[in-house]
């Protein structure tokens, strides 16, 4: 290593050494860039907003709508038995193939999960016949906690 290249290490080690002051040529910048962190953020953020409306346990039916609606969050402690318009039954998202084995479906996830309650969410389009038989054969397997699902009015303005 000759001279010159010993001076130009020295003075390189020595920059890197040496704290120079804020107005020093190539001074290194120690301040956090926060605007990447905040778009990331931003993109969760809708990310979140776009995938929490398709959470919703069940199966998707137009719920009636009542007037006196009593507001109960989807916090995933029910068990969601869903009758949709075409007459087809679900417990959770697992088409039930007769009535009569709804009481069956609804008891197996019942013995997971015994400390859920079952909300039934019939379509507002669904013949009430249909209806009134899920309800009596969840009647019949001795359910008591059963809740209707429904939507509110909303009043026009």
């Amino acid at each position: 290593m000759n001279a010159q290249q010993r001076m130009e290490r020295f003075r390189a080690l020595r920059t890197v050494w040496h704290e120079p002051d804020d107005h020093a040529k190539g001074a290194v910048k120690a301040d956090i860039n926060v605007t990447p962190l905040v778009d990331v953020v931003l993109v969760l953020l809708i990310i979140f907003m776009v995938v929490t409306p398709m959470i919703a346990s069940g199966v998707a039916v137009d719920l009636p709508l009542t007037a006196n609606h009593s507001r109960k969050p989807d916090d995933g402690k029910d068990i969601i038995v869903s009758v949709t318009a075409d007459k087809q039954i679900y417990v959770g998202p697992n088409r039930i193939a007769r009535v009569e084995d709804l009481a069956q479906a609804v008891t197996l996830e019942r013995r997971k999960f015994p400390h859920k309650s079952i909300f039934v969410k019939g379509d507002a389009r669904v013949p009430f016949g249909v209806m009134r038989g899920a309800m009596d054969a969840l009647h019949s397997a001795k359910f008591s906690d059963v809740v209707l699902g429904t939507e509110e009015i909303t009043k026009k303005k």
